[in-house]
């Protein structure tokens, strides 16, 4: 088949949750199948690095999606207006339709592949069967963080962003022929958004072990480590959150941790917090963070807010790393307390779960050999994208 895929972001280099997820995604298809690769990029430098994608690519297009306080400023006020969320209409560009538009021009496509709900918009118009490979269900995220925000005019916009994802969501799930989603969890979201039973595939995030290999830890390591786009308010929060409730009391138990907040666009509140205190270190986004996992011996999930599979829990199992999560941390993944993972949503069982992972190397081993087994087992692309096959038939 002939697949259009549309991404928001480039799935090159594997520096983030959704171009791990993307990437994997592209890289089963091209078995099997012609892709036609048209993607969001940031700078030149990434379109450059686009050229990586060729071995999977018939064809490979990138748009500048420049961002900016006053364009988002825009699309706030275009949002309120039209009743469009502020998340689609940001990403609203003329330039990606005219291309669009040439190439469906030039040839046809049996489908169209919207990679997130903020290329849904760019899909419909094409003249294929139209896919949406949800990574979340965007709506759930945005009322989760709504809810946990203090009264106030930014929990009022949230909740009404979230309001009106819920009913752009929905109705793009019953637009589109097909959705494919990445968890039992997010399914009945999406349903519960579009008000009714859709064929939902079921595909969880996967990845390939062999390009995640276990680290070696340096003997003694201490650290505790959250790697994840730090700009993303889910991940800003709970590690505000870690930060005020947990680490205090995993520093009083284990003096020598350090914990390292590794990822792109940290707020400034956070580096802040490095600066006054010496054991929290905020190095931003690291192209290789090969370092910080040689020595760190457990990864922190410590999410409240957020929706589909966290990425950097299948990297850490794939590293043979031991993860403490919340709840919310783990949603959707095939993860059980002190099998694979520990897990714990109060701040006084979240510090017991990180002091045991730093005082006891065999159990922190026993976990990461576990989640090992668990990657193998479940979240290999070449087996947990095989349902993809039901779409796109060879």
């Amino acid at each position: 088949m002939r697949i259009l895929m549309l991404t928001q972001v480039l799935p090159y280099p594997l520096a983030s949750g959704p171009q791990i997820k993307t990437h994997y995604v592209l890289r089963y298809l091209a078995r099997h199948h012609r892709i036609t690769l048209v993607s969001f990029v940031r700078s030149d430098g990434e379109a450059r690095s686009a050229e990586a994608l060729r071995p999977y690519c018939e064809a490979i297009h990138t748009v500048l999606l420049p961002r900016s306080g006053f364009r988002d400023g825009v699309a706030l006020l275009r949002a309120m207006i039209t009743g469009e969320p502020f998340v689609i209409a940001r990403d609203h560009r003329p330039a990606l339709y005219r291309l669009l538009e040439q190439l469906n021009m030039a040839g046809s496509f049996d489908a169209v592949h919207a990679d997130q709900l903020n290329m849904a918009p760019y899909a419909l118009p094409v003249r294929a069967r139209r896919v949406l490979d949800a990574h979340n269900a965007v709506w759930q995220i945005a009322e989760r963080l709504a809810r946990a925000m203090p009264p106030g005019p930014l929990r009022f916009l949230a909740a009404q962003e979230a309001q009106r994802l819920r009913r752009y969501e929905g109705r793009i799930c019953r637009a589109f022929d097909h959705v494919v989603a990445v968890s039992e969890s997010d399914r009945a979201a999406l349903e519960e958004a579009a008000g009714e039973k859709l064929p939902i595939l079921v595909v969880p995030i996967a990845l390939d072990p062999e390009d995640f290999p276990p680290i070696p830890r340096e003997p003694g390591a201490k650290g505790v480590l959250h790697i994840g786009g730090l700009h993303w308010p889910p991940n800003a929060e709970g590690i505000r959150w870690f930060l005020r409730e947990v680490w205090g009391q995993v520093r009083a138990a284990v003096p020598e941790a350090r914990l390292f907040l590794v990822g792109a666009r940290p707020p400034a509140d956070l580096r802040a917090w490095a600066i006054r205190d010496p054991s929290v270190i905020v190095p931003g986004f690291v192209a290789d963070p090969t370092a910080y996992w040689r020595q760190s011996a457990v990864v922190i999930v410590p999410l409240h807010a957020g929706s589909g599979i966290r990425v950097k829990i299948l990297e850490a199992w794939s590293r043979g790393m031991p993860v403490v999560s919340t709840t919310i941390g783990c949603e959707g993944l095939k993860a059980y307390h002190r099998e694979n993972i520990w897990i714990a949503d109060d701040p006084e069982g979240f510090a017991r779960a990180v002091i045991a992972m730093l005082r006891d190397p065999g159990e922190a081993r026993r976990i990461g050999e576990a989640g090992q087994e668990t990657i193998r087992a479940f979240y290999d692309y070449r087996v947990a994208c095989r349902p993809l096959d039901t779409i796109y038939p060879r």
